[in-house]
């Protein structure tokens, strides 16, 4: 194993030297944050986008029901026929025209009341116009029991149920999906990494054969050292470049935030909006700057340094057993028309991991699917890198299934290590013919 430094050293020079991933270790930080930017900046306009809905109330009801949101403008229209305000409303460019007809009850006028629109409306916005008939049947229904409206005002205030720890410490909604949604990230972009340097090793042993050049450099290396020696030297290329692109991508989020000067007070812009509508109930409502505190405290409290660093084994690991059998697959086969056959097979575990791991995870981060699936080693570093974000220990990830999946990797990473070499050594010298798993079989018993 005297030369496998060598071969480490040629293969992280090779790698860092080439022009391409030095564009794209440089390049990928710009595109990524400006990507973030740009998304956000149309996600801004298209919420800035303020629906414009016309009104034709007939009836004696909902005369003042319909009144003007941030989101949503509404224009009564008046001594119009239907026919005239549809014309009228296709020539403004409203988003539509909101038909109330007449007639003596208010169950009649809301079951034949109807919205027209060029195109099918958005749900959000027809929401919004069922929600103001279902309160006001509702506070109908309530009246003929006896109920008044100042009683309905009372009744349908909204209630949200307060939650806590054994320790007494406040819980809040949503925090789990968005601490899984933060280690899913971590997930995604380890499934991406192995996908990536693991096509630089196949690609990598295929040119190396086609050229006939592998036949020079194993006359005086084993094929087994050859292997290895490509897979951590691409290995240390990938994190290099995960370094570079952390630092300078976090450097430009900074610059690019003090640049646009982003003001966060904006978040609790609602806050006095929210009190003038509860009226009474206010004080029992939390406020938005409150809730606003909770989620960013909540946030905060994600142990981001030890997530950067089990990204990083569960990365290198998971890395290591995917292009041990990528470096198989290229020294199999002599061009890469020919591996299209053995790629779906590695790369089903991952899409496995990610889309079962979503959906595991988010609804129940301990249970025995998110479990099974972080311990298993072809989907460990995905799914497990999906519940991290709960911490170790108490209330997260047990500390035994943490080192029982690292345990776990580095035995399938040594007995696939053991296999592909088989496959390596043999087929790293053959030509013209187009192997099936067959033969792949046959080369492990060699």
């Amino acid at each position: 194993m005297s030369k496998l430094p060598l071969i480490i050293k040629r293969e992280y020079l090779a790698k860092v030297r080439n022009k391409s991933f030095i564009i794209m270790t440089f390049l990928s930080p710009i595109l990524m944050v400006g990507m973030v930017v740009l998304i956000a900046y149309l996600t801004s306009l298209n919420d800035s986008e303020k629906k414009a809905v016309a009104v034709l109330n007939e009836s004696n009801f909902f005369t003042a029901d319909f009144t003007t949101t941030d989101d949503v403008a509404y224009f009564r229209f008046f001594n119009l026929d239907l026919q005239q305000s549809k014309d009228s409303v296709e020539r403004m460019g409203y988003s539509g025209l909101l038909h109330i007809p007449d007639s003596d009850s208010l169950e009649a006028v809301a079951k034949n009341a109807y919205f027209y629109s060029k195109d099918a409306p958005s749900s959000i916005l027809l929401d919004r116009l069922e929600s103001v008939f279902q309160d006001r049947l509702r506070e109908k229904k309530l009246h003929d029991l006896g109920v008044s409206s100042q009683d309905f005002a009372r009744v349908k205030s909204k209630f949200e149920i307060n939650t806590a720890t054994y320790s007494g410490q406040q819980n809040i909604k949503g925090i789990n999906e968005i601490k899984a949604g933060i280690g899913g990230a971590f997930g995604y972009l380890i499934m991406m990494f192995i996908i990536i340097y693991g096509g630089f090793v196949m690609r990598s042993v295929i040119e190396e054969k086609t050229s006939r050049i592998i036949e020079v450099i194993i006359s005086s290396v084993k094929p087994f050292q050859l292997m290895l020696g490509k897979i951590i030297g691409t290995a240390m290329a990938g994190v290099t470049q995960f370094a570079i692109w952390i630092v300078s991508a976090g450097l430009l989020f900074v610059v690019v935030l003090s640049f646009l000067d982003l003001d966060m007070g904006t978040l609790t812009a609602g806050q006095d909006m929210l009190k003038g509508a509860a009226g009474e109930m206010a004080p029992s409502i939390p406020s938005v700057s409150k809730t606003v505190n909770l989620y960013t405290n909540e946030v905060l409290k994600i142990p981001f340094m030890m997530l950067a660093t089990f990204f990083l084994i569960y990365f290198v690991l998971g890395y290591l057993i995917y292009s041990s059998i990528y470096a198989a697959i290229g020294a199999a086969v002599d061009n890469e028309t020919d591996t299209q056959q053995f790629i779906f097979p590695i790369i089903l575990p991952l899409m496995l991991a990610i889309y079962v791991g979503f959906f595991s995870v988010f609804s129940n981060p301990h249970g025995p699917i998110a479990v099974g699936f972080s311990l298993f080693p072809l989907t460990s570093p995905i799914v497990m890198m999906m519940r991290l974000p709960e911490g170790i220990g108490e209330g997260g990830v047990p500390l035994w299934e943490v080192l029982t999946s690292i345990t776990l990797l580095i035995g399938t990473f040594i007995g696939i290590v053991w296999l592909a070499a088989k496959i390596y050594r043999v087929g790293i010298l053959m030509y013209g013919k187009k192997p099936s798993y067959k033969d792949l079989y046959k080369w492990l018993k060699y």
